[in-house]
This record gives C-alpha cells, structure tokens and sequence, in this order.
C-alpha cells in the first residue's frame, strides 16, 4: 500500500503548532488590504491577524483571492512525482470556488499520473469546521486508516460537523450580502447579534437574532446542548476575529457544561476574517446534524 498526504487550504485556520503535529500541507491563500497582496500562512509570517483586525477596524477593506489551478498543480504534483497519494481537504465550495479547481487539477493529474491516487473531497465547512475535518482526517490516517477509509469518513461524517458563528459587527455580512442594508443598520443601532450557521450545502445562513454580545456568545453554546453527541469525548475548536476574551469565555462555558478536555482556540485568518469582520466567534463540534 503507498503511503498518502493530507493537504488542505489556510481557510481551515489550524494554528502552526497543530499543523505540524498533525502532518498536513496547508495552501496559503491570498487576500489583499490597501495596497498590498498577502499570503494567509498558518505561522502568519506575512501579516498578523491582531494586525489584519485592526486594519479592518480603522476603516480599511479586504479581499480574497481563491487557489488557481497553477498553484494547485505546484503543490499536488511533486507528491505524486514522488510516488506518494493525495487526499485533499477542500474549503466549502458553497462559499467558493477553490474546490472545484482542485478536481479539475486532480483530473489532469490523474491521467499524467495513473498508477497514483489523488483525492479531492469538499469539506462543505468553513473556518476550524473545515480544520476539525482535518484534524480528524489526520488521526485516523496516523491510526493506520487507508487514504479510501478516511475519504469515505469524511463524506460520511462532514454534515455532522456543526458551526455555529456570531458576529460583532453586522457590516461585514452586508458587504458580503448576507444581511440588508438596512438591517445592518437597524440591528447595529439596537445591538442585535445575528447567530448563523454553516448549512448542507456548506453555504453560511442567518439563522436567528439575539439581542447583546454575550447573549449572541450562550446562544452557541446553547446550540451545542442541544445537538452534539459525547461532547466530554470529542475535540471542540473555538475560532474568533481577534477577539479572544470572548472565545475564552464561550470555551470556559463548553467545559462547564459538558465536561470538555480538549479545545483548541485560534484566530480566524484574513481570508475568513475578510467576510466575517473583526469580533467573530465561532464553535464547532460533532452532532446529530449541522444544525
């Protein structure tokens, strides 16, 4: 049996130390701020998400750029020169194109390399949904798994995975048409905190409005009581848009609640962070169903 490689793409979020420790390639996507073009790496070697943040505070505007076929072709083919298999983790293609460029890549490297395997898989999530999908992804290849067993985990298991977001800052879903003009308005005067979730089709959905911060910050907490399955034995991510006291406290309230261990909190990167603004938080776990 050849051996096989996990690669995904930075919208997963995944902080550098657990990248390593899991053994995954992580593509970096680029956003551009002001005038200037970044890559979004997991070490954040280019740009800081505290400064990405800030940027977007002082009024300036971002915006995202998706994986081109070259750069695809750059990553995949010296693993299968080298006769190892790819299994590829992709961000949701219900909020981006990127996923199917990878088949398209896979499909052409497939004839050049027959006797090699390479494997693009949706992950239909977004943030850390899409890093738990890696993460579990690359235990069980660690565990022994086939790179088929772990492919047919993944589409059995992807819309178990629950993301639950609330936003500080209601402008951000305007710009990127999730909310109207004049809700974003209305709701920023009345301190309405929108609470969504990544859908089926892996495509981000408004799904009720709460009003004040911490309450938006239970409700997701509330969501997970309501749907995960033995949360005491699972990894739970928190990811946030540099704000971290308020992820601290929503992973202080899951570990109260269900008798947690392990959690891991990150940053939510620019490519995210563009669409989903400064003060994002954001929960993900396994559950019944996405909702």
């Amino acid at each position: 049996m050849s051996g096989y490689h996990i690669v995904t793409d930075s919208t997963c979020d995944l902080p550098q130390r657990l990248v390593e420790q899991l053994g995954v390639t992580v593509i970096p996507m680029e956003f551009s701020i002001g005038s200037a073009t970044f890559h979004n790496y997991p070490d954040e070697r280019e740009l800081s998400s505290h400064e990405f943040y800030e940027r977007l505070r002082y009024g300036e505007t971002s915006v995202t750029t998706q994986i081109t076929p070259v750069q695809f072709m750059e990553v995949f083919e010296p693993f299968l020169a080298a006769g190892t298999d790819i299994l590829y983790i992709a961000f949701s293609s219900g909020l981006s194109a990127t996923c199917g460029n990878a088949t398209l890549v896979a499909e052409e490297l497939a004839h050049k390399y027959p006797e090699r395997k390479i494997i693009a898989v949706d992950s239909l999530a977004a943030s850390m949904g899409e890093g738990l999908l890696v993460y579990y992804a690359a235990r069980k290849k660690a565990e022994g798994a086939a790179l088929e067993e772990v492919r047919d985990w993944l589409l059995k298991n992807r819309n178990r995975l629950a993301h639950w977001f609330t936003v500080d800052d209601l402008n951000h879903l305007k710009r990127g048409g999730r909310v109207s003009g004049a809700a974003a308005l209305v709701g920023t005067m009345l301190g309405i905190k929108p609470v969504l979730h990544v859908d089926d089709e892996g495509r981000l959905i408004p799904m009720e409005k709460v009003r004040g911060r911490r309450q938006s910050l239970d409700a997701l907490v509330k969501h997970m009581e309501q749907k995960a399955e033995q949360p005491e034995a699972q990894m739970i991510f928190v990811s946030h848009g540099d704000s971290p006291e308020d992820a601290d406290y929503v992973a202080e309230q899951v570990k109260k609640k269900f008798g947690v261990q392990q959690i891991e909190i990150n940053p939510i990167g620019p490519v995210i962070g563009t669409h989903s603004g400064p003060g994002t938080v954001a929960l993900f776990y396994l559950g019944k169903d996405k909702n």
